[in-house]
């Protein structure tokens, strides 16, 4: 089967359409008789952690085996041409596949006098080859636009961008290959079509994929308009891209007890130790990432009775086992009451109840 033709083109868009409506559905219907919790939040079933591993290792399998697909389609289902060839005027095929008897200057002319009716009648295909191959181009991209933020945390987080741009570095890298490799060419063509077929992947996981696995969603987004409409007018909401929580301060005692824990338990650097002569305290900044902790240990100020620290992780399950592994025992997971996350909550030294919250 010619990889340009018709029957090749309807194949693989049937392809995109039962991935991007159908996988959804299944792994909502599949995840609720398990009892498994894909908002983030605690899962009914004891063995959640273990199934939403293998969830993601069988999706990760599943990306892995496409993009396998797609270097054989590009690469290995090719023979070696013999010759570099390069092309690259932007939609020069696209422009040639049509034609208006009175150019394209007269077409549009035509469509703001005339109307979409009159214009489009106007219009012939003259090489459907070339239209056939960039819509083909587009869709191969699709499902790795739409399964990059599926699968993986991190392309979900910045979901807007980071698939896109990997489609577009992806395709740059295809397109570079298949010229050392005489394995076809280097279009221009194709690289627009693989990153909008990226675009369009990314916007479909947000407007399917996404809704179809977080029915909350229409709840979460009302509240989060009422919420930025009002903030408008509010003292920090335009200033916050350069703002955050960046420290936070606790009392202590023991500095050996202090630095044992922070440092050696959770991993936090001991960033500076200042010593006040003035009132004998001590003082401790850890840091870790953009989050710093100051813990100051004084002798005359008395510990508070409770204190609180809370940090945000991904992969809670392997946090909670390097916890374990280091003298941590958080027992099992609780729900946080406010936003129905999963979390882990230990005590550390002087009465900090830390807690540690599973991130989006």
């Amino acid at each position: 089967m010619d990889v340009n033709s018709l029957e090749m083109n309807l194949l693989v868009t049937l392809f995109v359409a039962a991935l991007v409506f159908l996988l959804p559905l299944a792994d909502r219907r599949i995840c609720r008789r398990l009892r498994l919790n894909l908002e983030g939040g605690l899962s009914e079933n004891p063995n959640a952690d273990r199934l939403l591993r293998l969830r993601q290792r069988l999706l990760a399998f599943g990306l892995l085996l496409y993009l396998l697909i797609f270097a054989w389609l590009i690469f290995f289902s090719r023979e070696t041409a013999g010759s570099y060839t390069v092309h690259v005027a932007p939609l020069e095929d696209v422009k040639n596949a049509f034609k208006t008897p009175t150019g394209f200057s007269g077409w549009f002319q035509t469509l703001f006098t005339e109307g979409f009716a009159s214009a489009f009648s106007q219009i012939s295909i003259v090489r459907p080859e070339d239209l056939s191959q960039f819509w083909l181009n587009m869709m191969l991209f699709v499902p790795i636009g739409y399964l990059l933020p599926y699968v993986f945390r991190w392309f979900q987080a910045r979901v807007r961008i980071r698939p896109v741009v990997f489609c577009l570095l992806l395709s740059i890298l295809a397109e570079n290959l298949q010229l050392v490799t005489q394995r076809g060419m280097y279009d221009f063509d194709d690289i627009i079509s693989n990153t909008l077929g990226g675009w369009i992947g990314q916007l479909l996981y947000i407007a399917v994929g996404y809704v179809v696995t977080h029915p909350g969603w229409r709840k979460d987004l009302r509240d989060y308009r009422r919420w930025k409409f009002k903030a408008r007018s509010s003292t920090l909401f335009p200033y916050t891209k350069k703002s955050g929580m960046f420290r936070t301060t606790l009392m202590g005692s023991d500095q050996a007890a202090v630095c044992d824990f922070y440092v050696n338990r959770l991993g936090f650097r001991l960033l500076q130790q200042l010593n006040r002569r003035e009132s004998g305290d001590t003082v401790f900044l850890f840091e870790m990432g953009k989050t710093q902790v100051q813990v100051i240990c004084s002798f005359r100020d008395p510990v508070p009775e409770k204190q609180y620290l809370t940090l945000y992780a991904v992969r809670l399950p392997a946090v909670r086992r390097r916890l374990e592994s280091n003298g941590i025992h958080p027992g099992d997971y609780r729900r946080d009451p406010c936003t129905g996350q999963r979390m882990l909550r230990f005590t550390g030294p002087d009465n900090v109840r830390v807690e540690i919250m599973e991130a989006d």
